[in-house]
């Protein structure tokens, strides 16, 4: 038996991110409880050359912002869980609007890959994608899909495979925001970094404490080992 992976999926609702683990899948699915906690996510396995790759849905949301139980559920699993591939499912047909999530996730974990799914239906509408210079803009792969008709499957797999094996190697785009949020990030993200180590994405975390994201805080607190983790900061983002 290979060695096992766990990838997760994330993507807006409606954008056949069930149906390609579905397709991927097949019977091979179960719905199990994560780590410990009352929230049921479904798990399905596909097997590729001598690895299986234990795929996990993650609730279709269109932000990771704790606006709600499944922005919280599908965030702390790919901040926290640490899946070794994070796979992004989008809509061809809406892709500026779905590029949003997608961007969320690139600012949260390295590997990702970027699926763009119902290709065959935009182009039909005369949409036209270019994913080669949408892989060199974000830093990580970008694959086109037709989940329904298992198209794009192989370079598909094939792209999990080689990066969970190291032949690539992500390096997702860094945002750039407003001069004055990025002078604020300088000033907490070393703070930041002191407490969480490398177990998170310090930058990201100071993204959201400048957010003033209370659960994610309570989650840390949580977390780490047991650790009381207490930011003060009393900076006003205009």
């Amino acid at each position: 038996m290979g060695t096992e992976y766990r990838i997760a999926l994330a993507g807006n609702p409606n954008t056949g991110k069930s149906t390609l683990f579905n397709a991927l899948t097949g019977l091979r699915q179960h719905t199990g409880n994560w780590a410990g906690k009352t929230v049921s996510l479904a798990q399905g396995t596909v097997q590729f050359n001598d690895k299986t790759f234990q795929l996990i849905d993650l609730p279709g949301t269109y932000s990771l912002f704790s606006n709600s139980k499944d922005e919280e559920v599908a965030r702390n699993y790919i901040v926290f869980e640490k899946p070794d591939v994070t796979l992004v499912v989008l809509d061809a047909t809406s892709l500026e609007r779905n590029l949003n999530l997608a961007l969320q996730v690139l600012e949260m974990t390295k590997n990702v890959v970027i699926a763009i799914n119902l290709i065959d239906v935009a182009e039909q509408q005369g949409i036209q994608i270019n994913e080669r210079l949408l892989t060199n803009r974000l830093g990580v792969p970008v694959i086109k899909i037709s989940a329904r008709n298992k198209k794009g499957f192989p370079m598909l797999l094939d792209t999990l495979d080689r990066i969970v094996t190291g032949a690539i190697e992500c390096n997702p785009v860094k945002m750039a925001y407003s001069e004055e949020i990025e002078e604020q990030i300088k000033k907490i993200e070393p703070k930041v970094r002191e407490i969480i180590g490398d177990q998170l994405s310090s930058r990201w975390v100071s993204l959201r404490l400048l957010d003033g994201d209370e659960t994610l805080l309570n989650e840390i607190n949580q977390r780490l080992s047991g650790r009381q983790v207490e930011y003060e900061y009393s900076t006003h983002i205009c």
